[in-house]
C-alpha cells in the first residue's frame, strides 16, 4: 500500500502530523508493506528566494493579527509538538521560500533518502537556532549531506533552477486535482484522503480501512508454476 503525503517544510502542522502518522504506522500490523512518499506543496510559492523574514512578522501581516495573538498560537503549536516528542522553537524562527527544499526532496527520493532529508529539514526549521533560510545554499548542502546525499550532486542541483522543478510543479498540480487546498494532506492508495494533523488514532483507522479494502487479485487461469519448493512436474 502506498501513502502519499503532501506537505511543506514551512508548515508546523505538517511537522506535527508526520509524527502522529508515524506513530500510527509503527503500530500498524502491515507497516513493512506500506510505502510512504512525500509530495511537494508550497504554502508561499510567490516568495522570492532569499526573501526571509521572522515567522511572527510574516503571520501578523498575513492574517492581520496582533503579535500577542500570533505568539499565543506559536505557544500552542509548541505544546502540540512537545506532546509528540518534538522540539519546537516558539521564538525567533525565520520564514522563507521552500522551492529548493522540495527540489532536493525529489532528488533524495531517487537516492532512497527522502524521509531522512525531510525529517532533517523539519528539525532544522522548527527546532534549531540556526536559520534554514538565511544562510544560503551551503546550509542546505550541509543538511543534505547529513541525510546521506553527495555534496557535489546537491550543489549541482541548487545551481540549476530547472533541476527537479517540473517534479515539484507536477506534485502541486496533482494536489489541486485531488482537492487539497491545505497541508498536510495524506492520500492512501489513491482511495482515501486524510486532511490535517489528525490524532494518531485517526491515521490508524484510515490505514486499517485502506488496507482492508484493497482490491484482491482475481485469478482467471491456473497452471503449472515454479515456487520456493521447486517446479510442478508435468503429468502424462
Amino acid at each position: 500500500m502506498r501513502v502519499e503525503i503532501w506537505s511543506d517544510i514551512a508548515c508546523p502542522w505538517c511537522y506535527v502530523g508526520k509524527a502522529r502518522f508515524e506513530k500510527a504506522l509503527a503500530a500498524f500490523p502491515h507497516r513493512d508493506e506500506v510505502e510512504v512518499v512525500h509530495r511537494s506543496f508550497e504554502l508561499d510559492p510567490g516568495r522570492a528566494k532569499g526573501d526571509t523574514q521572522p515567522v511572527i512578522t510574516m503571520l501578523t501581516r498575513k492574517y492581520g493579527m496582533s503579535e500577542a495573538q500570533v505568539q499565543a498560537g506559536e505557544d500552542n503549536l509548541g505544546a502540540q509538538a512537545a506532546a509528540e516528542g518534538l522540539d519546537y522553537r516558539t521564538r525567533d524562527r525565520d520564514h522563507g521560500n521552500t522551492f529548493d527544499l522540495h527540489r532536493l526532496l525529489h532528488f533524495a527520493k531517487e537516492q532512497g533518502r527522502q524521509d531522512e532529508l525531510i525529517q532533517i529539514f523539519y528539525r532544522a526549521n522548527f527546532a534549531e537556532e540556526r536559520s534554514l533560510f538565511a544562510e544560503g545554499d551551503e546550509r542546505l548542502v550541509e543538511l543534505a549531506v547529513e541525510a546521506g546525499l553527495d555534496a557535489g550532486d546537491v550543489r549541482k542541483i541548487l545551481s540549476d533552477p530547472d533541476a527537479y522543478a517540473d517534479d515539484v510543479r507536477a506534485d502541486e498540480r496533482e494536489a489541486a486535482e485531488l482537492g487539497a487546498n491545505g497541508v498536510p494532506f495524506f492520500v492512501l492508495d489513491r482511495t482515501y484522503g486524510v486532511s490535517g494533523a489528525q490524532p494518531a488514532e485517526v491515521f490508524a483507522q484510515a490505514l486499517t480501512q485502506a488496507w482492508g479494502e484493497r482490491p484482491s487479485l482475481k485469478l482467471v487461469a491456473d497452471g503449472d508454476v515454479c515456487g520456493p519448493d521447486g517446479c510442478a512436474v508435468p503429468q502424462p
